[in-house]
């Protein structure tokens, strides 16, 4: 029998193993202690009103649910975009639970976990009334995965999975009505999945918000973002690109056919492009809800947060995520493995793990897997005395690649990152001590993927040796965090993850085995055997295991970590008092 809750060690415990609250009403909780929202609801409420107001540092790739793969952006789309399955909105273990929300159910899978079927919830629908069905979400995965022209950013799990996703060109280009024929819509209510291999995850893969309904004749591709159509107890009344966005409630929604979102506040207010110092300084001041990014003060913030009377509104959370270095094996010298494995033995780790923030930002990481993702094993394929890294190592792997005086090559970083570019001038210093000179190119995160490190050609006309990156796994299992950065298939023109453009058989090929496999200890293992042989083959260097130094103002309520988007606030629940 497939099953789809997965048990894990978060890695990190609460002061408290709750929190009091005001009696439902909202308001400060003057009894919070810092952790608390790690395994319990801080400032309990179940009061309807106010406003809610994020901020975030640089733009979105895109809030078209369709279109995005921003962890942040997943979480907050959920506001109003309804996908078949979810996470379930609860503290701790509770919310990497799978429960239904557009479906009525879980996905009926077939003995061999090749067809998956799912039921829509009756009574449903649109901000305009309209009623929604299965073709609906047909239509929704057709163009997320089918159209990279338009819509690059998202993940290739159906395109590689489901039969004759290969060929299969998009419903702007097919103009059959049939569209994809392994999608079957037998009625409004139901959508059935063929895929050409076993997949024991597609209740996971269903929490996508690619999965939430789009109606077709609302489509406009890219410009889509402009008029999303909401099934949310949510709706856009005001979207300016690159500047803000302002939520209000969908008097569509009806509470009776979703049992998951409490929808408190009466508005949603998001501002981008704001500064991260700025963040902080509101947060601290009581005048934002939350940062949307959900990856913490910068480090500039930190000592003020973790001393005095702040700490107790502090949450250090393991991300579920790593930041790491891709190798990209087309640029030159990397496609040489001792080249890339002279990198591997020089990092010094330790001063990476300082910039970013020391200890409570993430731990120093030698696997790409983090230790809260099921199949994570233990082991350090390059290991050094103080993770400081080791000089003569890596000039012998030098000699090795042919380039014993070592070379010039180009390190990429996000310029509104901070920490990222903390870390970036670490690995700097780092790469200059064994002969190696690494470029500093900058570049915003919300265009990051997109236009330059995930457009393969670009990265090759521009020599783009070194990439910093991080991930967070798409779901809480070795295959959601490993397929979309290392497995051939997710390789795009752009807005790809896999940003070594690793493409090897024998990695591939164990992951799709993997997946397949309906046995979940042999799965759980073949996860960490799969995370070594990217490790070994050292077109990433795992640099640290991520932890967010989160930060709750007083008048947010209903405030909880979430492990199943990354480790920031689970924004369904979040509400405010103000």
């Amino acid at each position: 029998m497939l099953t789809t809750a997965v048990v894990l060690a978060l890695g990190a415990s609460a002061c408290s193993s709750s929190s009091k609250s005001d009696g439902g009403k909202g308001g400060g909780d003057k009894n919070a202690v810092a952790d608390a929202a790690l395994s319990s609801i801080v400032n309990k409420s179940d009061k309807k009103g106010g406003t809610a107001t994020y901020e975030v540092s640089d733009v979105p790739d895109s809030l078209d649910p369709g279109n995005t793969y921003y962890g942040w952006v997943q979480n907050f789309s959920r506001l109003y975009g309804r996908s078949l399955t979810s996470f379930k909105p609860a503290a701790g273990k509770e919310g990497l639970e799978v429960v239904p929300d557009l479906a009525e159910s879980l996905g009926k899978p077939s003995p061999d976990a090749k067809t998956w079927t799912y039921k829509l919830r009756a009574g449903v629908k649109y901000e305009d009334g309209t009623p929604v069905t299965s073709k609906d979400v047909k239509y929704a995965i057709e163009r997320s995965n089918f159209a990279p022209a338009a819509l690059s950013n998202g993940p290739t799990y159906f395109k590689a999975h489901l039969e004759g996703g290969d060929k299969y060109e998009g419903p702007y280009k097919d103009t059959s009505p049939e569209g994809l024929k392994s999608i079957e819509t037998p009625d409004d209510q139901t959508i059935v999945f063929h895929l050409k291999d076993a997949f024991a995850d597609f209740d996971y893969l269903a929490t996508f918000s690619q999965t939430a309904p789009v109606p077709q004749k609302a489509d406009k591709g890219a410009d889509y973002v402009k008029h999303i159509i909401s099934t949310g107890p949510y709706k856009f009344s005001s979207y300016e690109e690159g500047k803000s966005a302002t939520l209000v409630r969908n008097p569509q929604w009806d509470k009776k056919t979703d049992t998951i979102r409490p929808a408190l506040p009466d508005k949603i207010s998001i501002k981008f492009k704001i500064l991260q110092p700025t963040i902080d300084n509101s947060l601290l001041n009581d005048s934002l809800t939350t940062d949307a990014a959900g990856t913490g003060v910068a480090p500039q913030t930190q000592p003020k947060v973790l001393g005095g009377k702040y700490k107790k509104q502090t949450d250090s959370s393991y991300a579920g995520a790593s930041s790491y270095i891709g190798l990209n094996v087309h640029v030159k010298p990397f496609d040489n493995i001792h080249c890339r494995k002279a990198v591997q033995w020089g990092i010094d780790k330790a001063s990476v793990q300082q910039a970013q923030g020391g200890d409570p930002k993430g731990d120093v990481a030698s696997t790409l897997l983090p230790p809260t993702v099921n199949g994570y094993s233990k082991f350090d394929l390059y290991p050094t005395p103080n993770s400081a890294g080791d000089i003569n190592k890596a000039k012998d792997e030098l000699k090795q690649c042919g380039q014993p005086n070592g070379f010039t090559t180009n390190l990429t970083a996000r310029s509104d990152r901070p920490a990222e570019m903390a870390m970036a001038t670490a690995v700097q210093a780092s790469m200059k001590k064994i002969g190696i000179t690494a470029n500093i190119k900058t570049f915003p995160t919300g265009k990051y993927f997109t236009n330059f490190v995930g457009v393969p050609d670009y990265v090759h006309s521009h020599d783009l040796g070194m990439i910093m990156t991080a991930w967070g796994a798409d779901w809480p299992t070795g295959f959601g965090f490993l397929d979309q950065i290392v497995n051939g298939s997710a390789i795009k023109p752009s807005g790809g993850n896999n940003v070594q453009e690793l493409d090897d058989p024998q990695i591939n090929k164990a992951l799709n085995d993997a997946i397949g496999n309906t046995d979940a200890a042999a799965r759980t293992k073949a996860w960490g055997d799969i995370d070594k042989m990217v490790v070994d083959n050292a077109s990433a260097v795992p640099l640290i295991y991520r932890k967010n130094l989160l930060f709750r103002p007083e008048s947010a309520t209903n405030v909880t970590v979430t492990q199943a988007y990354l480790g920031m606030y689970d924004y369904l629940l979040m509400g405010s008092s103000k």
